[in-house]
């Protein structure tokens, strides 16, 4: 019976993360009631509220999941989605754990969601985040050492704003309210390079694949991302910025998909204009040079080296993936592929880059912007000015001594002092580096056949080695 023949069981968002951890306990020696407690999903917040909207009174549903709180505080996005359900929030909340994990990140994983199409008016919107900001508050779901949500699907700056707003009206006196919620407005305590932190994480992690030169044989590729073929699915933050790193790399992007549809042209697109094509129309069909392609997930289908799937789950799976013929998929979004589709590709040698590796520049940013909420200090103001001045001492010293005089362009590189975005770039550069070799190093070392077991293998050593210096377990 060929692959695409067989039969194979459906499993719910949540299982398919259960059994993907279970594949990776196999290759590690611990006791089974231990990783039962880092398995199971802690606490799971279900709201119902009503809100008042056109002179109608609509019963809103929402979550809140604390999947993880082996360290403190947990830490989540906040999703907009007509489709939200209590299986997905508690799957992208134990996702969320084993990804802080994997890049050293102190914080456990939780998730919220909010069952509504987020393409709802402003000003519904704002009454809809402050009462769930509210009732989170309630339950003590939400605070700088409990649990600090992040945009997600359907969210942004906005809605952060109106969290912290919110927060900070009904805890006056709290020092730390700032760190209550992430992804803020700069003006609000957000960091520079917040914004395209998950696109720019994904882009570090596919380089570094890329950069193999035994993977990339395997696979019949050059080593680099010079001329690499890819396509994108969703043009949000994340596929938007991952496709503006890429190109600027030398990628080219041959296919762009979106709800509507999608574009192909096998030559490439400037991702810019094509930005500038889905403003002005409110679509990316009909771009110039471009095939329409009506079906958005055909344009998955089409021959290419890497596959960037950004935009929601499951997409990727047991119907289309016996034809998927992407020798790289970067998995940008949350769970695109089911496990379902995960063996059948596995079996056909796609290499696989998983999500709670690749897509954990969002949560490191976050990271990076809660520490300077708790701080009260901008990242690199203390140490700046101090650089420049001896950065200048030194360049005085080498005119001295050579007796020649530096160009200005030089001048100017030797002079500069990190600013918050350069350090929160370098930050999280070294955090997918260093996180992608603990990777290999893991895969090797326990001989596993694919990044995302050893991906999961990983973050259970990791959680399981902060339990034992908690003394919990013996």
């Amino acid at each position: 019976m060929s692959i695409n023949q067989k039969k194979l069981p459906i499993y719910s968002f949540f299982k398919c993360v259960e059994k993907n951890f279970d594949k990776a306990s196999q290759f590690l020696d611990y006791d089974k009631g231990i990783l039962k407690q880092i398995k199971i999903c802690n606490a799971v917040y279900q709201i119902f509220f009503p809100i008042k909207w056109d002179n109608e009174i609509k019963v809103i549903e929402a979550y809140r999941v604390q999947h993880s709180q082996h360290k403190l505080p947990c830490k989540g996005g906040i999703r907009f989605s007509p489709t939200v359900n209590q299986d997905e929030v508690i799957a992208l909340a134990a996702l969320m754990t084993y990804k802080c994990a994997i890049v050293n990140i102190p914080f456990g994983g939780s998730k919220g969601g909010i069952k509504i199409d987020p393409r709802i008016p402003d000003e519904f919107k704002e009454k809809l985040i402050r009462r769930y900001t509210s009732e989170l508050i309630k339950k003590n779901f939400i605070g700088a050492g409990i649990d600090v949500p992040a945009p997600d699907y359907g969210t942004g700056e906005q809605e952060m704003s109106w969290i912290l707003d919110t927060f900070i009206s009904l805890n006056p006196g709290d020092i730390n309210a700032l760190a209550c919620v992430t992804g803020k407005p700069i003006s609000q305590g957000g960091v520079r390079g917040r914004k395209e932190a998950t696109g720019l994480g994904v882009f570090y992690g596919i380089r570094e694949i890329c950069n193999l030169k035994k993977e990339m044989n395997n696979l019949g590729l050059e080593v680099g991302l010079e001329g690499k073929r890819v396509i994108i699915q969703g043009l949000g933050n994340v596929g938007y910025h991952t496709a503006k790193f890429l190109y600027e790399s030398g990628a080219i992007i041959i296919a762009l998909a979106e709800r509507e549809g999608a574009i192909y042209n096998p030559k490439g697109f400037n991702i810019e204009e094509v930005m500038n094509h889905l403003k002005e129309n409110k679509s990316i069909l009909n771009f110039v040079g471009a095939k329409n392609i009506k079906n958005t997930l055909e344009a998955l289908e089409i021959e290419c080296d890497i596959l960037i799937p950004a935009a929601l789950e499951n997409v990727i799976n047991s119907e289309n993936a016996q034809r998927i013929k992407a020798k790289i998929i970067a998995e940008a979004a949350n769970g695109p592929l089911t496990i379902e589709a995960d063996e059948i590709l596995n079996k056909k040698g796609t290499l696989i880059i998983p999500d709670i590796y690749l897509n954990a520049g969002g949560v490191t940013v976050s990271y990076f912007e809660w520490l300077k909420n708790i701080s009260h200090v901008r990242h690199g103001r203390m140490e700046r000015r101090f650089n420049e001045i001896k950065n200048f001492k030194i360049f005085q010293s080498i005119e001295k001594i050579s007796g020649k005089k530096i160009s200005e362009y030089e001048k100017n590189i030797l002079l500069h002092s990190p600013d918050e975005i350069d350090l929160v770039y370098s930050g999280l550069e070294d955090t997918m580096r260093n996180s992608f070799y603990e990777l290999l190093y893991i895969k090797k070392y326990k001989n596993i056949e694919n990044l995302r077991i050893a991906a999961f293998a990983l973050a259970i050593q990791k959680i399981y080695n902060s339990y034992q210096i908690l003394g919990i377990f013996p």
